[in-house]
């Protein structure tokens, strides 16, 4: 029998994207990650030159009205990984990712919402003084998965 939750995969999106450009560089950047899928809360993607791969026809893009409807569809079995700039986040240099999990980044202006910060199983955030661009961050996020670090495996609940 396979084991579907030996499997890794991870989505990435935007909780109340500012700008569709930061949109945009970050599909761009998902698709050529390896990220399973990409997602919104709050703001739609539009359509942007700088996603010069057309990420959203090549690759599953979701969007959600709130941060409950995203919450209540989160893929079974997967983590809820944060990316704000918190005194509880741990350091991305440290972190073990998920084998299965769902990056969630904020707005540059506002970060992620309170509610979305409590419910992350984990918070990461970057050692640097100031926030960085959403769409830096989350290339970021994504490349470190990329290295040969250990993964933190959830027991199917």
């Amino acid at each position: 029998m396979i084991d579907n939750f030996e499997n890794e995969f991870f989505g990435i999106g935007i909780q109340n994207g500012k700008t569709p450009e930061n949109l945009g560089v970050l599909w761009r950047t998902a698709q050529n990650m390896g990220a399973s899928y990409i997602f919104t809360i709050g703001n739609r993607y539009a359509k942007q030159a700088c996603d010069t791969h057309n990420a959203v026809k090549s690759m599953p893009y979701f969007h959600y009205d709130t941060f409950q409807d995203f919450y209540n569809h989160l893929p079974k079995g997967a983590m809820l990984v944060g990316v704000e700039l918190t005194e509880k986040a741990v350091a991305l240099e440290s972190f073990n990712h998920p084998k299965r999990c769902v990056y969630l980044l904020g707005a540059e202006d506002h970060g992620l919402s309170k509610t979305a910060i409590e419910k992350s199983h984990f918070l990461i955030k970057f050692t640097s003084v100031l926030s960085v661009n959403v769409a830096v961050a989350g290339s970021i996020v994504m490349y470190d998965r990329g290295i040969n670090k250990p993964r933190f495996i959830r027991a199917v609940e």
